[in-house]
């Protein structure tokens, strides 16, 4: 899983967009410089208003900014600045724009609708959860391991900037849950359960005790001994005197005020207008006008179809008892778990990478320049993450990293779906996606650093699809755990839907996951309890895959020998990330140019 921008998170909105009826292609026009100067205009305010963004994309301007976004002052100023861009936008006239040009009118259109139409919406009165939100961003970021920079002088002072920032943010924040109290906009309980002792874990009384103590112990060479003492004052001061009486306060809040009104119930339809946010919510995540009903029709099929071929693996390995069975022998038999060390558990995902190499060159004309590593994920917040992305910087000077949480080498299961976990989160899913955009310059900035789930979730979920054609899932263990990732993502659009709209709860959705797939019931409640605080964003990864799927299918069919599978990979990711009706238009063109 990629990780969001919090203006993503801030903003999440339905489609709103209403297409321009002229489909004229002005194909030999120039670029349009002052179309781009708009956009250009419009990066650099939204880069002063979100901060964190920019850190995560290697702009260090505003590294020691944290506005608070849980302001009306701060929503009021997001929507003017997105209907003033909205309006300078339909100045121009779209048809006697270049093809480009085009794609980027109507992704910004699109943008700007989007972000509008969140504005309304009441998500500000649940500022975080246990899955994600600023609270457990800072740890990252402070911990000195993450997207904020730890170089120089000048980079520890500006943390201590943001630290400011986070005091004010965390009252804020409060208020605005105690807004949604009054309002009926509340967390389930089993969501706000957790999100205590993750406030608490940053509460200590030795300053060197905390993670956000990290940074003054590993100070680089390029910051002077001058310098360390009157740091290492400040980093503890800031540690006991901002950071932990401001986490303190949040799990006092959560546990005394918020968890007493925390509802009982699972889906966000039981909250005042919650049948109309999560529409809101299912359009966003998955840039399409599907129904909840279409999406979980279309879950349904899915884990049938694929339930059917981990039978054929089933037999093909010779087990003679049930599917069921069949799970929890992959999950608990010791052969399975071979590895002593984290180290043993990262040697195999880099000989995974060494194993694909060979034919990634056949399937991919285009690569990325960014580097890429492997690491284990840091351990204060191993044991509620998953295996994750974390982009690179555009320069190159920061690596996309894999991270993998390893708890236990002993127990790290190999029919877990290394593979096919490598393909997602490494190569060729979020690596190459993300990376390639970051790097082509051709595309405004609003372009190159634009996220969009159904595309870049749909993406790494088809890249799983790709294992035999690089040479993996030769082994059928390897084979059935990528066939349980791939139900895994079939099985969340029946729970997500069924929880948000069904009357699901949230015991009979672990239970649907786990009489489905291979997954233990630890693994079963934090994945049914993600999908509880972040309705839909789950749906983003199979209605993404099903597209691009169908799209290959589409242009294999028409094209015949024409048709090439590196040029077909290569087109889709050439522009980056765009909701899935305008990335359709966009391949639909270059089939046809390859007819030519």
């Amino acid at each position: 899983m990629k990780k969001l921008a919090l203006s993503a998170l801030l903003v999440c909105s339905l489609w709103a967009c209403q297409k321009k009826t002229d489909s004229t292609m002005a194909t030999n026009a120039s670029e349009n410089k002052s179309l781009n100067t708009l956009f250009e205009q419009y990066w650099e305010q939204n880069s002063k208003l979100f901060p964190l963004e920019a850190t995560a994309q290697g702009d260090n301007r505003y590294n020691h900014l944290l506005p608070n976004d849980n302001t009306q002052a701060f929503r009021d100023s997001l929507k003017q600045v997105y209907s003033q861009y909205l309006t300078k936008l339909h100045e121009f006239d779209r048809a006697e724009l270049n093809a480009n040009d085009q794609t980027s009118y109507d992704i910004f259109e699109y943008e700007m609708n989007t972000r509008l139409e969140g504005l309304k919406q009441k998500t500000w009165m649940i500022p975080f959860q246990q899955f994600w939100g600023l609270p457990l961003t800072m740890g990252q970021l402070g911990a000195g391991t993450g997207n904020q920079p730890f170089k120089t002088t000048k980079d520890y002072e500006n943390w201590l900037g943001r630290v400011k920032g986070f005091t004010l943010w965390g009252d804020s924040a409060m208020a605005n849950f105690r807004k949604g109290m009054a309002a009926g906009v509340v967390l389930p309980k089993p969501l706000v359960e957790k999100m205590i002792p993750q406030m608490e874990s940053m509460v200590v009384s030795d300053a060197s005790k905390s993670l956000f103590y990290g940074p003054v112990k590993n100070f680089p060479d390029a910051v002077p001994a001058a310098d360390r003492d009157r740091l290492r004052k400040a980093y503890q001061e800031a540690i006991l005197k901002d950071l932990v009486p401001t986490y303190q306060k949040l799990a006092n809040f959560l546990k005394n005020e918020y968890l007493p009104k925390a509802r009982t119930t699972t889906g966000i339809q039981d909250i005042p207008g919650g049948k109309d946010l999560y529409a809101y919510y299912v359009k966003f995540w998955t840039t399409t006008d599907k129904t909840p009903e279409e999406i979980y029709q279309t879950g349904q099929q899915e884990v049938k179809r694929i339930r059917e071929e981990m039978m054929r693996v089933k037999e093909q390995v010779g087990f003679k008892g049930t599917l069921d069975e069949f799970f929890n022998y992959l999950r608990t038999d010791k052969k399975f778990m071979p590895y002593k060390t984290p180290e043993d558990v990262l040697g195999a995902f880099r000989a995974i990478q060494s194993k694909i190499e060979p034919n990634l060159q056949k399937m991919f004309g285009r690569t990325p320049k960014t580097p890429f590593e492997i690491r284990q994920t840091e351990a204060f917040r191993a044991a509620s993450a998953s295996a994750e992305y974390n982009q690179g910087s555009p320069d190159g000077s920061r690596p996309g990293i894999f991270y993998v949480p390893i708890l236990d080498a002993t127990k790290f299961n190999t029919t877990s779906g290394m593979e096919s976990l490598f393909l997602h989160e490494a190569i060729p899913g979020h690596h190459y996606q993300i990376s390639l955009q970051q790097e082509n310059e051709k595309l405004p900035k609003f372009r190159r650093f634009s996220w969009y789930g159904a595309y870049g979730e749909g993406w790494a979920l088809y890249t799983e699809s790709l294992g035999k054609e690089l040479g993996l899932y030769t082994d059928p263990y390897q084979y059935m755990g990528a066939l349980g990732d791939e139900i895994h993502r079939a099985i969340r659009l029946v729970v997500d839907v069924g929880m948000h709209t069904k009357g699901m709860t949230r015991e009979e959705a672990i239970k649907y996951m786990m009489d489905n797939e291979a997954i233990t019931e630890e693994g079963a409640v934090a994945e049914i309890e993600r999908y509880m605080a972040i309705p839909g964003q789950a749906l983003s990864y199979k209605v993404g895959q099903l597209k691009i799927r169908e799209l290959r299918q589409k242009y294999e069919k028409e094209l015949g020998d024409q048709f090439k599978l590196a040029s077909f990979h290569d087109e889709f990711l050439l522009d980056g990330c765009m909701p899935l009706s305008i990335v359709e238009k966009k391949m639909d063109s270059w089939a046809a140019s390859q007819k030519k």
